[in-house]
């Protein structure tokens, strides 16, 4: 079953909801004279005075429109700050209308503007029915293409094939859906949240499945698991001769991706070094392959995901702050299974579905116990941990239905030594391995940490194991 992406619909009255606007002038009676004119019409109005405050709004709040004057500084007439303020809303969000206003009448630069993505522009001092119906116009033509692309994310999902299933009918995972909807068209970039296995990369895959790249490829990297040395060579390739092992030419993750999508799993382990590479690229949209000194450029839409809380990271500068905020134009968080117990059910008949192909067992579900013990168990290793639950239930069945003996809970739950004296040395081994990863909140480094390994020891036990993070 997959997850129908929630298309917006009209209240109980059938009316409208009224419109967002976003006001930015740094002339306070500019502002009360815009106020004075567009609250009696309906419009809930933010009136912030300068570029950064507008930001700010725009990364704590949605809205319909925006209307802002193309000049901040004290006798600057030049327009230069609202066309850099413009880039950074449009590289923000290029669907929201941008109406710019200028006292000047310099038609030159109300066309610079239209080039550079406002929809249309007022002239001060402004005509009061001019103002109004432009900034109608654009608001509508902006709820109707939203509704359009909202719909049409909705069918792409329906008509998604070559994805993994996404399960999501439980009531927490609304905001999720409607992140999807809202963002998923569009070449925003894009920072997933939320605990190791609770299904980042199925997220990124549905993002790309409703986006317009949705043709081209989607490269996954576990930029966590990418050694220093070769960190470089992975994502931007190099040339013949860079080093001691380049053979020949390789073409990097990024290159691979150019008009498709690159998903950064486990972002916040890419060490501080590698970190201003990777921002250049994205700030730029150009990388030299290691070795080259020859520039390409890409164009990437960049999707990252993360168990860690990376504003902590970067209080703590083990983040770079302006990596962040380029990989979190929108930032969407993924509840843990725990929160989504309305979900495993049908989670469940879904793995159960796929390994029981795979395996060639021909089982006819679970038995109420097992389903009541699968609702009650704490999922620390989350959906990724329900996967292979199941795969392991499948294998122990002896009837037509699983058993709550099955499922081998008991053995996962507690840490006491009668539980791990009835495992293998091997079980002992990935138990110990999932409660380092739940202690460190999925950050590889710090459980390796933990169990006195070194990160690419704890890496091999990982894929010994099956265990992603």
């Amino acid at each position: 079953m997959k997850a129908a992406i929630p298309v917006a619909h009209s209240t109980k009255s059938d009316k409208p909801a009224p419109a967002r606007l976003l006001i930015a002038d740094d002339q306070p009676h500019i502002l009360e004279a815009l106020q004075l004119l567009l609250k009696p019409e309906g419009y809930l109005l933010h009136a912030v005075r300068s570029p950064g405050e507008l930001m700010t709004e725009m990364a704590c709040e949605s809205f319909d429109a925006i209307l802002i004057d193309l000049n901040y500084s004290r006798d600057t007439t030049s327009g230069a700050e609202g066309l850099d303020l413009l880039r950074r809303i449009r590289a923000a969000d290029s669907q929201l209308p941008v109406v710019v206003m200028t006292a000047w009448g310099n038609i030159d630069l109300a066309v610079e503007a239209i080039r550079q993505g406002a929809r249309d522009f007022i002239q001060k001092p402004w005509e009061n029915a001019r103002l109004l119906s432009v900034l109608r116009t654009q608001i509508e033509l902006s709820q109707a293409l939203r509704r359009s692309r909202l719909l049409e994310a909705e069918n792409l999902l329906l008509r998604a094939t070559d994805r993994p299933e996404f399960i999501a009918t439980a009531p927490s995972m609304r905001p999720l859906l409607e992140g999807i909807a809202r963002v998923g068209p569009s070449d925003a970039n894009v920072l997933i949240t939320g605990e190791h296995g609770s299904g980042k990369e199925v997220v990124a895959q549905t993002l790309h499945a409703v986006s317009a790249r949705s043709q081209q490829a989607l490269v996954a990297v576990n930029t966590g698991a990418l050694p220093d040395g070769t960190f470089e060579s992975e994502l931007f390739g190099h040339v013949r001769g860079a080093f001691t092992d380049a053979r020949t030419d390789r073409v990097g993750r990024f290159e691979l991706a150019d008009r498709g999508t690159i998903f950064l799993d486990e972002i916040a382990n890419v060490p501080m070094r590698q970190q201003a590479k990777l921002l250049r690229v994205l700030e730029t949209g150009q990388l030299e392959r290691v070795g080259s000194s020859k520039s390409t450029r890409v164009d990437v839409r960049v999707i990252s995901a993360t168990n860690a809380d990376l504003r902590r990271e970067a209080e703590d500068g083990r983040f770079r702050e302006d990596l962040l905020f380029r990989l979190n134009t929108v930032e969407l968080h993924l509840p843990p299974l725990r929160e989504r117990r309305e979900d495993i059910p049908l989670l469940a008949a879904h793995f159960l579905h796929h390994h029981a192909g795979r395996y060639r067992r021909h089982l006819q579900g679970l038995s109420s116990d097992a389903l009541q013990a699968l609702l009650q168990h704490r999922w620390p290793g989350n959906v990724r941990e329900l996967d292979h639950t199941i795969e392991r239930a499948i294998l122990m069945a002896r009837g037509t239905h699983i058993e709550a003996a099955d499922l081998g809970l008991h053995s996962l739950r507690g840490g006491s030594a009668g539980a791990l004296d009835e495992l293998s040395l091997d079980a002992v081994e990935a138990v110990l391995v999932r409660k380092a990863l739940t202690r460190a909140n999925g950050n590889v480094t710090q459980a390796a940490e933990l169990l006195g390994l070194s990160r690419g020891a704890l890496y091999r036990r990982l894929e010994k194991h099956g265990i992603s993070t």
